[in-house]
């Protein structure tokens, strides 16, 4: 991984700067689930995941409490995960389908995975004040990312609304008013060394697949889309 970026990843592991997250991610960690009993909770900030060469990044929410914050990896031992890797590997973006824990070997081709809030927040809900305060972090890895990232898709209204300001902040021209999300959004913004094609999709949470108002289809048709406008093979779809 590019020195940079990996730097920035141990940064973001040691932050404390919002009292309530902090707080909430390491009881969590303490008292744990009954069924992950024998774990070691990773009960930290969840850095990115996926190579620092990635012209496609993926922008989620923030972990989950006995995903990511077990885990210690994006989406990684949750159910969203066990739809986003899924549809990355039928589109031929990830070297398997599902992901499990940090060593299980899974990679990512061309892709990058982080999200505007990097701590476990207490049901599912970051503040707008611990969205903010982990602004810099983002706006970070999108200047580490610039040199290659061609397009970026982001789950939720939640994550829209969030990386909208850090894209400006890291140097994007975004139009004002900002663009409302919807699933299938697509929009261009203006940049150096190229534009990037920004896409909105329903979030990958159970609220969303349980019900059928996101289904796996769908998810693989806007990463294929933005697989494609960030210059990545896709594999043809068998379903």
């Amino acid at each position: 991984m590019d020195s940079g970026l990996a730097e920035l990843d141990a940064r973001i592991t040691g932050c404390r700067a919002c009292p309530r997250l902090v707080a909430w991610r390491e009881e969590v960690a303490r008292t744990k689930r009954a069924a992950f009993a024998e774990w070691t909770y990773w009960g930290r900030p969840v850095p990115g995941f996926g190579p620092a060469d990635a012209s496609l990044l993926i922008v989620g929410l923030a972990p989950a409490a006995h995903g990511g914050n077990r885990t210690g990896r994006m989406f990684t031992g949750d159910r969203s995960g066990d739809v986003l890797y899924a549809a990355l590997h039928d589109v031929g973006l990830a070297s398997r389908g599902t992901a499990v824990s940090a060593d299980d070997g899974l990679e990512l081709y061309g892709v990058r995975i982080t999200s505007p809030v990097h701590c476990a927040p207490p049901a599912n809900r970051p503040t707008p004040g611990e969205r903010d305060a982990c602004r810099p972090w983002m706006i970070s890895e999108l200047e580490l990312l610039r040199p290659t990232l061609r397009a970026v898709v982001v789950l939720g209204a939640f994550g829209w609304q969030a990386v909208l300001p850090a894209l400006a902040g890291a140097g994007w021209d975004v139009p004002r008013p900002r663009p409302a999300f919807k699933h299938g959004a697509r929009i261009m913004l203006d940049g150096r060394p190229r534009p990037l094609d920004v896409f909105g999709c329903f979030h990958v949470s159970q609220r969303n697949t349980f019900t059928g108002r996101l289904t796996p289809a769908m998810v693989r048709d806007v990463l294929r889309t933005a697989a494609e406008a960030a210059g990545l093979p896709t594999m043809p779809s068998k379903r």
